[in-house]
This record gives structure tokens, sequence and C-alpha cells, in this order.
């Protein structure tokens, strides 16, 4: 199929996740196993409603299993993962009497291994996060019914190269070994370059500020809507995504003569904000357990636990272990304020700021004093 599947504002291509390849190419493998037909194009409806024509590549065929693959492909995204081929190997097992297709899903060789807690995967799963997984598995249920099979079918997503690319990829870092992650919750990268970000982030903004709405909520990415929409039940159109750019929403805002703004945020990110980091991004600075680790120590945590927290991988092993030593909620104290702060010395006069910070695991984490004066302000002016 031709590569240009839409474009941004600013002019750059989207591209399709790694979820979307393994999808594809999944319900690929799953037909020609049961039609006996070579396919070398296959339809995919991704979870963004965006229909993709995908190439089917390095078909193998033999009694009851199929191999084949489907190219990544990143759009303007710089992604290592471009134009590496994303396998499926189906294969059909015999002799279950079951009233349902019954997938089991696995990881073969380039995909990683999960080997630390925090991640959407238990320790020793394959890395294919759940919109992904659901994706793949649907895909191949909805084959077999096609053709009224009601056994067991076993589909395992493999990356040649995924082990040699994991290396440049923060992955080892966060306990993910191997290999790569399946990853995509809409099936569709959107390019991430800087300038089409900001300038995306200003538009929106600016759309609010004009059309009447002078506060809104302002948060990262899916994470912090689906915690805004899920949890907190809010309309999804009250709110402007600022990615890692932190600072330069509140920037905007400032600009446009916004009367307040609201930043709910993940503790993996927002933590960081606690030492003045404005831009989010790991490769701009991580500084998320030096963080919890110095509050910790104010709160009283002796040397192990601080050395304990400095050696987590992740934000969530970290708060289980304040939690465990009953230091949660001071910690979180402690860091609310600093994050305030940072915020309002970043927003200056004439505008009002606040910040909530939640966990998936534990919920709101903490706010500013502010934060729900702002929510309600925000949800009756929207």
């Amino acid at each position: 199929m031709g590569k240009d599947i839409g474009r941004t504002r600013s002019g750059l291509r989207y591209g399709w996740t790694t979820g979307s390849c393994a999808a594809a190419a999944a319900k690929a493998a799953a037909q020609m196993l049961f039609t006996g037909e070579e396919i070398r194009q296959v339809r995919l409806m991704t979870p963004k409603g965006i229909s993709l024509w995908l190439d089917v590549e390095s078909i193998t065929r033999i009694p009851d299993r199929v191999r084949c693959a489907v190219r990544k492909y990143s759009g303007d995204d710089p992604d290592v993962t471009d134009g590496l081929l994303i396998f499926a190997e189906v294969e059909k097992k015999e002799g279950a009497d079951l009233q349902e297709p019954r997938i089991l899903l696995d990881g073969g060789a380039g995909v990683g291994r999960v080997t630390k807690p925090g991640l959407e995967q238990q320790i020793g799963e394959a890395a294919i996060n759940k919109v992904p997984r659901r994706m793949i598995t649907e895909e191949v249920e909805a084959v077999c019914r096609e053709h009224g099979y009601s056994g067991e079918i076993t589909v395992t997503i493999s990356i040649p190269e995924g082990e040699e690319t994991a290396k440049k990829t923060f992955n080892p870092r966060l306990g993910i070994m191997g290999g790569l992650s399946i990853l995509g919750t809409s099936g569709i990268v959107e390019p991430m370059s800087e300038k089409a970000l900001t300038d995306t982030i200003y538009l929106e903004m600016k759309i609010r500020r004009e059309t009447g709405h002078p506060w809104c909520y302002v948060v990262p990415g899916n994470y912090g809507m689906d915690f805004l929409t899920e949890d907190l039940g809010v309309d999804p159109d009250l709110a402007v995504k600022c990615s890692n750019y932190v600072g330069e929403a509140i920037d905007d805002a400032k600009l446009l003569g916004m009367k307040g703004i609201l930043l709910i945020g993940h503790v993996g990110k927002f933590v960081k904000l606690a030492a003045g980091v404005m831009n989010t991004h790991s490769r701009q600075a991580d500084c998320r357990m030096e963080v919890l680790a110095s509050h910790a120590a104010m709160a009283g945590a002796g040397t192990e636990t601080v050395k304990r927290i400095m050696s987590c991988l992740n934000t969530t092993e970290a708060v289980q272990i304040l939690k465990d030593e009953k230091l949660l909620d001071e910690v979180m104290d402690t860091v609310m304020e600093r994050i305030g702060f940072y915020l309002t010395q970043r927003a200056g006069d004439g505008m009002e700021i606040g910040a909530v910070m939640f966990s998936g695991e534990e919920g709101i984490l903490c706010q500013t004093p502010n934060a729900q004066k702002l929510f309600e302000r925000i949800r009756r002016t929207g």
C-alpha cells in the first residue's frame, strides 16, 4: 500500500505501530492457515479508526502452521523500529473440545520479556502491551469464527532484529530484556517532532481560548487522558495534550491569556516537576528516583530504604516501597509542594495553575491545594 495514510496539521506523515504490524501479520497468517491461499495484503482497522491495507511479507506455509510478517513504518516519527519486520506464526492445535476458539499468545525471538514489576504485563511474560494483545487476539478469533473453528490457536510474535535494536531503547532500564516491546494504544504512530508537538499544543489551547473557554486541563498523553475520562469522568474535549512539554504548555497558556490550567499526570512523569524539570522526556532528565529518595529521607526513611528507592527501575516499585514503609502520604505531600512551587514560578502572575498526580495502582497520590477548585471551574465553564 502507499505509505501516506494521513498527515498532521504540520504536514508530517503518520505511521503504524508494532502492535498494528503484529495484529495484521497474525490475521493474515490465520487466514492463510484456514483458506490455504496466499495473502499478500491484509486489512486492519486500528483503534484510532483508521483502516490500513498492509503488505504481507516473508510467507512460510506448512501443514497446520503459517508464518508471515508486516513491516513497521514510523512515518515522520524518529523511531529505531522503523523498517523492521514483525512476524506472527499461527498454529492450529487439534483435539481441544471448546465452545469458542482459544488464542494462546506469546512472544518469540526479539520480543522482550518483563523482568521487573510495574509494567502492563507480569514478570516473565512477553512485553506485548494490552491494546496490541487485544488487537491480535480479536483478529485471530474473528478468522477462527469465520471458518467455524473452535479449537486452540497459538500465536507467536517475533522480531528477528529485535534484540539488537532494543539496545538502542530504554527497554533494558525498564526491565524488559531480550528484545523490543509490542506497543501502541491507537495503532497509529503520530509524529513526535518537537516543532509539530509544540505547534499542536499552542493551537489546541488557542482554539479553546478563542471559543470562550479560558480554563482547561492539561495532560501529557494517553495515560493522563484515560485517567481524566475514565477515573474522573471528565469530557476529553476539556483537555489539551502536552506530551513531555509541560513548560511550553504553561508558556502557551500565559501567552494566550488563559485564566487557569490544571495539569493531571502520572507519577512517572510528573514527579520530575518537583525538581523543576519542565520537559519530562527521559532524554532530557531522569530524576524520578532522586526526587522520591530525597523526599523519603526528609520524611525519616533510613539509609537502606533510600538505597532501595534509588535502585528502582520505575515509580511503581518506588511508590510501593514508600507505601510499605508508611511514608507515602508524607512524601507525596512534600513532592507536591515542590511541584506547586515550580509550576507557580513558571506561570508567574495572572494565571492560576495547579496539578494532580496519580498512579495506576493508587489513583490520586497528591494534588495542589487549589486543584479541586480548578477542577470544578474547568468542568463548569467547559
